[in-house]
């Protein structure tokens, strides 16, 4: 099931790409195969069909299974994570998604000092105002990219979304579409040590219209794996 759904995905993100408008149609598209509430033999199965990058929302669960799991994959957290667990997100995860304070990201760059590492992170943008979701709002994103292209244990990589779950899945791409206009934007500021190069958003319903809209990193789960077992 995981292979055959994997060729489905694949295949709607390379069809998708195609269709963009204003991002390169020839620019990769990173897909991370998120394993939250599964378990390790479905993590090593999807690695075993060429699954490269795998996506975790927590920091207990990834610890566990990560554990078990020989290191055959590059390891993303998308989930919220709060500052007393940064100390493990630093050494658990290649790429943090879900940076959304200042006063995280100055804990993770300490986390990261002490044991000798410049992490890579995306800031999490609330572009749709959502009281339930974190991030920063656009127009607090520029002075918190900023603090965060300050810190010397920190590489600023790119900028992540999570819209919301509308009825209509066509009415997302809107936002999407000024998510890549700020994506452009940042991309062109003459940052101190920062490397913009990441746009991660769509996930499962929505992923499509992502990359459509200019998505270079999307995150999906259930459409790889089948329903999650609670």
């Amino acid at each position: 099931m995981i292979e055959e759904n994997l060729r489905v995905v694949l295949r709607s993100i390379e069809e998708s790409r195609a269709k963009r408008k204003l991002a390169d149609p020839k620019e990769p598209v990173r897909l991370v195969a998120v394993t939250k509430n599964h378990e390790v033999h479905e993590m090593r199965e999807a690695i075993a069909c060429g699954v490269t990058d795998i996506g975790e929302n927590r920091i207990q669960e990834a610890r566990e299974k990560f554990a078990a799991l020989e290191r055959d994959a590059v390891r993303h957290l998308i989930g919220h994570l709060q500052k007393n667990k940064a100390k493990y997100a630093v050494s658990l995860f290649d790429l943090i998604h879900s940076v959304d304070t200042t006063e995280l990201a100055q804990v993770l760059d300490r986390e990261a000092a002490k044991i000798g590492k410049v992490q890579d992170v995306l800031v999490q943008v609330n572009l749709a105002r959502e009281a339930t979701k974190s991030g920063v709002y656009e127009e607090e994103l520029q002075p918190m990219l900023e603090a965060v292209d300050n810190l010397l244990h920190l590489r600023l990589c790119g900028l992540m979304c999570i819209a919301p779950n509308y009825e209509n899945v066509e009415d997302v791409r809107p936002l999407f579409r000024r998510m890549y206009e700020i994506f452009q934007r940042t991309k062109e500021f003459p940052w101190k040590t920062a490397n913009i190069i990441y746009l991660s958003m769509g996930m499962t319903h929505d992923y499509r219209i992502a990359v459509e809209e200019g998505a270079n990193i999307v995150r999906v789960g259930t459409a790889i794996f089948g329903p999650r077992q609670y």
